[in-house]
């Protein structure tokens, strides 16, 4: 490996500086940034991490929101004033109706507390109201009084929202953590493979310099031997040719890499200005098994709950569908005292008792198969989620495997292209020594060259796939191999 360590500290030495941003302007112009540096600069202030963070809290308000459904509420609940001045139709002690002016104010305010009842789906409530009517054609004034009143509503046979939810929503609430940390290494992934297509273009814009250099040497060197009669215009001809095809090749890759750092700081939020990149180091060289990553990503990632949460859902919909058809029924029961009088203090003074109870029912004679229809529909579509989600979860374990099969042929196929590539660069300066004493034609220069380009950029893309993946499986598992703990929110 000391080849390996050799070609990055040679490559760092060359690159050309084409990216930079705000946030390290009091960094030295000439310091590389790292790819953990640009992951981190992003997720802290890309647009794209700010909407992962937004969709989080979302979520938790969500959250919030049905937990209150199962908390007290306290309300308070009037009408003040309520003044009318009108002529209104009035029923005379005959039966007739006569048209007389009035005026007068119906006022109410009163205060409850709810509880939902979460296992029966019903409610119950504690009430106190009061009510004060004034008559100002007669100036008469009455108040009519509940101190206090207690009340239950209960729906049978209906549709219990409210079980369904406390089965449903905490999935929802911790999937949509679990998704949060996972769109945080989706963004990872996504910058690593930007930041290596930049590194790319430059190391493509440092061979084409370097190519460019070489060729305007080795044409001098042509010139020469063309003078003395030791070339033929032909090679010499090559040689310009060479040398016109490295630069225009360093034009096109500097142009390249311009536009690979619009893209990056497109997506990341950083400002693109001559600062290097980093060649980043091999991925840490740790061992996951299918099995285990199959593990990991069964406890840690948010399919596992999505597709609980979908199965509970679609059972959900089956007892709606059964809930609003057939039998349906409402116990409305409340007890309570109440009193009115001329006085507001005075209705305090013996009230009467007051109770209700009803029961409203609607039950279908003849529905035509509406009913029946309803239902099968909701357990046909509840049968299709089910084979849906083992279909899905099925190509999610899949990928987990495939992912954790191909971490250790990346790895191994990173180290054998470094090695090819130290081997391709010792060849070619062997080959150019070789050439300006003669021994080696032009044609044979040129090939060594090629592959000396070729293998540099082969290791860049060997170096880049490990680090894909190794995002990947962090992504796919949620879990952190080199820390060996899970990922957790930040």
């Amino acid at each position: 490996m000391k080849t390996t360590f050799s070609f990055r500290a040679a490559l760092l030495a060359g690159l050309s500086g084409l990216l930079t941003c705000s946030a390290l302007a009091q960094a030295p112009a000439s310091q590389p940034i790292s790819l953990p540096e640009v992951i981190e600069l992003a997720l802290a202030q890309s647009s794209i991490a700010k909407q992962a963070v937004t969709n989080r809290e979302t979520s938790y308000w969500q959250f919030r929101t049905y937990q209150s459904n199962y908390r007290p509420q306290l309300a308070l609940q009037g009408t003040v004033p309520n003044f009318r001045r009108e002529i209104s139709p009035v029923v005379q002690p005959d039966g007739t109706t006569g048209f007389r002016p009035v005026r007068y104010n119906n006022a109410n305010l009163g205060v409850t507390l709810t509880q939902a009842i979460g296992p029966t789906g019903g409610q119950i409530y504690l009430s106190s109201a009061v009510q004060r009517f004034d008559d100002f054609n007669s100036s008469a004034r009455m108040y009519n009084n509940q101190p206090f009143g207690i009340g239950l509503t209960q729906p049978i046979g209906r549709y219990n929202s409210l079980r369904w939810a406390r089965r449903i929503e905490p999935l929802r609430y911790e999937e949509s953590g679990r998704q949060y940390v996972e769109e945080r290494e989706n963004i990872a992934q996504r910058i690593t493979e930007l930041y290596f297509d930049v590194l790319l273009q430059q190391v493509n814009a440092d061979v084409a310099r370097q190519n460019v250099q070489a060729n305007e040497q080795m044409l001098r060197l042509g010139k020469e031997r063309f003078q003395l009669g030791r070339l033929s215009q032909s090679d010499l001809l090559l040689l310009e040719l060479n040398l016109l095809n490295s630069r225009k090749a360093l034009g096109q890759a500097r142009l390249d890499a311009q536009n690979a750092a619009v893209d990056l700081q497109s997506y990341t939020g950083l400002a693109a200005d001559a600062l290097q990149l980093a060649v980043p180091e091999a991925t840490a060289n740790v061992s996951v098994t299918s099995e285990q990553a199959l593990a990991l990503a069964r406890q840690n990632r948010r399919e596992t709950l999505a597709f609980r949460r979908r199965l509970l859902q679609a059972e959900s919909d089956v007892a709606q569908a059964k809930g609003t058809t057939g039998l349906q029924a409402t116990l409305v029961a409340n007890l309570g005292y109440v009193n009115s009088a001329s006085n507001f203090w005075s209705t305090y003074n013996d009230p009467q008792n007051q109770q209700q109870v009803s029961l409203a029912f609607s039950m279908p004679l003849v529905d035509w198969g509406r009913q029946k229809s309803i239902v099968k529909t909701a357990e046909l579509n509840r049968q299709q989620v089910e084979q849906t989600v083992a279909q899905e979860q099925m190509t999610f374990e899949q990928s987990i495997v495939t992912q954790a099969a191909q971490l250790s042929s990346l790895r191994e196929q990173l180290e054998l292209s470094a090695q090819a590539d130290s081997l391709a660069q010792r060849r070619y300066a062997i080959a150019r020594a070789t050439y300006q004493v003669g021994r080696i034609s032009l044609t044979d220069l040129n090939i060594a060259l090629a592959e000396k380009d070729q293998s540099k950029r082969a290791y860049i893309a060997a170096l880049r796939a490990c680090w894909v993946a190794h995002y990947r499986l962090r992504a796919l598992t949620l879990y952190d191999f080199e820390r060996q703990q899970p990922l957790a929110a930040k």
